[in-house]
């Protein structure tokens, strides 16, 4: 593959999160990120309502809630959790 175009930047909250996550979820997770870094708006990522530029995409079960700053070229991954929980707080 390719070298990733974007930077992926991930806030301290998600960091948390990721923490506390099983090795499988966290491996998918990263996979996402990945994929993110080649492609910021993949196929099923949705543009968030209310945000300027918060998309957010599925990884099974769980929500990765991201912000694209296209001038810079950088993905800064916001917060991430479970369906009925993630978008609270936002």
């Amino acid at each position: 593959m390719s070298e990733p175009k974007w930077r992926v930047l991930i806030s301290q909250r998600a960091k948390r999160m990721l923490r506390r996550l099983p090795k499988p979820l966290k491996q998918r997770l990263a996979q996402t990120f990945d994929d993110l870094a080649h492609n910021p708006r993949p196929q099923g990522c949705k543009k968030l309502s209310g945000g300027d530029q918060l998309y957010r995409v599925r990884v099974g079960d769980w929500r990765v809630i991201y912000a694209i700053e296209d001038e810079q070229l950088i993905i800064l991954i916001i917060t991430l959790g479970p369906r009925q929980d993630v978008y609270r707080n936002l």
